[in-house]
């Protein structure tokens, strides 16, 4: 197992249900950053909870700032007091898939710039980039986008991607544009089919239906014979010099966080 390294820089994601909070205390070190995704249907507060409940543990948490989630910048100030209240210093904002939007943000970028007028209230602020076509995103504007957002982030977070060609590929192209924040590697974790599909079921039918239908290939792939060490490996071969900036991984759990743990911890051993 190559590149190591990168796995003693990760990073959870996990999706704020009922019982997430009790298997992240069970399973996860506090070493270990916690991300917390954001719900369409929900809202950020589940999102705010968990990560006052993991803040006060003494975990690192990375909540999801959703900008279609925002109502204003009265709304978006709350949000920043009540997380500088439980200690965070670092953000994850990306648009969200919240159709129409709650408010006045469309898109993260709008809300960067909100966040800058707050006086850059977070050390750390991240943004998405994406190594395959977006369903909903043309190419060019992902490009640009990510563009106009880089003065206002510190780092990027690759999104799914299971074609380590594509991802290599993706890294070069966004150093060749001059855009230089480190970047965290998006790999999903080992998964079992079950506990997926179970995971699937609990964020809600309308929600996960949407999700799947804009997700279909990459789920399959992951029901089927998908291999995260055999992928970190294809990619560690092309991105592992000091020029990829590559600053670790972002793991996508799907809430398999003991899963996670215990491949990552074999790994490392």
């Amino acid at each position: 197992m190559r590149n190591t390294g990168w796995l003693r820089s990760v990073r959870y994601e996990v999706i704020p249900t009922k019982s997430i909070a009790d298997r992240v205390l069970e399973s996860v070190p506090t070493d270990v950053a916690v991300t917390i995704t954001a719900s369409p249907t929900k809202g950020l507060d589940p999102t705010l909870d968990l990560a006052e409940r993991l803040a006060a543990h003494g975990y690192r948490v990375v909540p999801h700032l959703t900008a279609r989630l925002v109502v204003d910048d009265v709304h978006l100030k709350e949000i920043v007091d009540r997380l500088l209240r439980a200690g965070v210093d670092d953000v994850f904002v990306p648009a969200g898939d919240a159709d129409p939007p709650v408010g006045r943000y469309d898109g993260a970028l709008p809300l960067l710039v909100d966040l800058t007028r707050l006086g850059r209230p977070f050390a750390h602020v991240g943004i998405t980039g994406y190594p395959q076509s977006h369903p909903a995103i043309d190419d060019d504007i992902a490009v640009q986008a990510m563009w106009d957002k880089r003065a206002f982030a510190t780092y990027i977070v690759s999104n799914l991607c299971f074609d380590a060609k594509a991802l290599a590929s993706w890294v070069r192209r966004v150093r060749r544009r001059g855009v230089d924040l480190p970047i965290q590697l998006g790999l999903a974790g080992p998964v079992e089919r079950t506990k997926l599909l179970a995971m699937a079921g609990k964020v809600g039918v309308a929600e996960s239906a949407r999700f799947l239908g804009k997700h279909l290939i990459w789920f399959a792939r992951l029901a089927t014979a998908y291999s995260p060490e055999r992928l970190l490996d294809r990619v560690g071969d092309e991105l592992s010099t000091p020029d990829a900036g590559i600053a670790g991984l972002h793991l996508f759990t799907f809430n398999q966080v003991a899963e996670t743990q215990m491949w990552r911890t074999r790994l490392l051993s």
